[in-house]
């Protein structure tokens, strides 16, 4: 097992780096504010905060892997926040003791049906009409924006489902269940891009769209597909803030947007497409979290998050590029004719080329 992991360390050197980082971080918040925020209950009020985030950060980390970027994820999360809670506000269903259940199973399908449903739609305009992923998803953007707007004038969006709140709530041991949710989708989108010819394609048309055309696979499938599961992902997250908050408005969490590239970004994923560890986005959802509870810990203003998220993605960087740099210029010469290199001042002879 240290094996392994030596050997994965050894190969990625930004991922070692971000593995340091986040635990010489982590060390010194601790002996700083010990059980102010490494308490269970403070651990736990991490975990529901990063749960809520994390859809976020993973639907806009596959986006990044296709090459592209979904400026829609905030807006659509609203809007399916907004549907569901429409949905168990008792607008349209009077809510009854004896349809909760009923109506509560019913906000949870609303909000994935329409967050798959506006993957589906920013998918289909990226490969069908051949639209660049930034201005598809502005346009989205304001178009999610605009629908919600619409249905709620503005106003919050309250959810008369008594239990519907509880899902927030509820834990399984020390662990929240949301959390729980969010590992395991972690685990399952991270098994399907390693060990699927889906997740294959998806890394292949980040890296060479071109090669994957010449490869047979249907690459207008692999956007739409991978658009539609960051649907999905948004409808999850959608779930996990109505249930905190228990009502919903348009334009709750538009900072998320920028948190969610910055993690991205600070995972290592590369923005041009074809790299990206879900592994790596784990550990740099974990840093930004203990870094903005520790902030809150200290009583910082709020305006200065921006300024320590900022200064720690510029550091983590340098980081990366010292070690990526020292290991460059730390190798040995490559030897192209299979042998050993020769000394200095040794002659080198190559056989001939055969003339025709």
């Amino acid at each position: 097992m240290l094996n392994s992991v030596r050997n994965v360390l050894g190969r990625d050197k930004e991922f070692s780096v971000l593995v340091a980082t986040t635990i010489v971080v982590t060390f010194v918040l601790y002996v700083l504010l010990g059980q102010r925020l490494f308490s269970l209950g403070g651990i736990q009020s991490m975990s529901i905060q990063i749960s809520e985030f994390g859809f976020l950060a993973l639907a806009m980390g596959l986006a990044m892997l296709t090459g592209g970027i979904d400026l829609s994820i905030v807006a659509a999360a609203g809007l399916a926040g907004v549907m569901a809670a429409i949905a168990m506000s008792g607008q349209i269903i009077p809510v009854t003791e004896e349809n909760q259940a009923m109506l509560l199973v019913l906000g949870i399908v609303v909000a994935l049906v329409t967050g798959l449903l506006t993957g589906l739609l920013n998918g289909l305009i990226i490969a069908k009409l051949s639209v660049p992923p930034i201005l598809a998803t502005l346009g989205t953007m304001i178009l999610y924006m605009g629908i919600g707007l619409a249905l709620t004038t503005g106003n919050s969006v309250p959810i008369m489902v008594p239990g519907f709140s509880q899902i927030a709530a509820i834990a399984l041991g020390p662990a929240p269940l949301v959390f729980i949710l969010l590992a395991a989708t972690f685990v399952i989108v991270s098994f399907m891009l390693t060990k699927t010819r889906f997740g294959r394609r998806v890394y292949l048309f980040g890296e060479n769209e071109v090669a994957l055309r010449f490869s047979g696979a249907k690459s207008e499938r692999t956007i739409i597909l991978t658009y539609a599961l960051i649907g999905i992902l948004v409808g999850l997250a959608a779930i996990v803030i109505i249930a905190r908050a228990n009502s919903m408005r348009v334009g709750f969490g538009e900072s998320y947007l920028l948190q969610a590239i910055l993690v991205v970004v600070l995972a290592g994923f590369n923005p041009f497409g074809g790299k990206g560890r879900i592994l790596s986005l784990g550990f740099a959802l974990v840093l930004l979290q203990v870094l903005s509870t520790s902030m809150t810990a200290f009583a910082f203003s709020p305006y200065a998050k921006n300024l320590v998220w900022g200064g720690m993605l510029l550091l983590v960087m340098a980081l990366i590029h010292y070690v990526t740099r020292s290991r460059k210029s730390g190798r040995k010469p490559k030897d192209f004719s299979g042998g050993a290199v020769p000394p200095t001042g040794s002659i080198v002879t190559t056989p001939r080329a055969s003339r025709a």
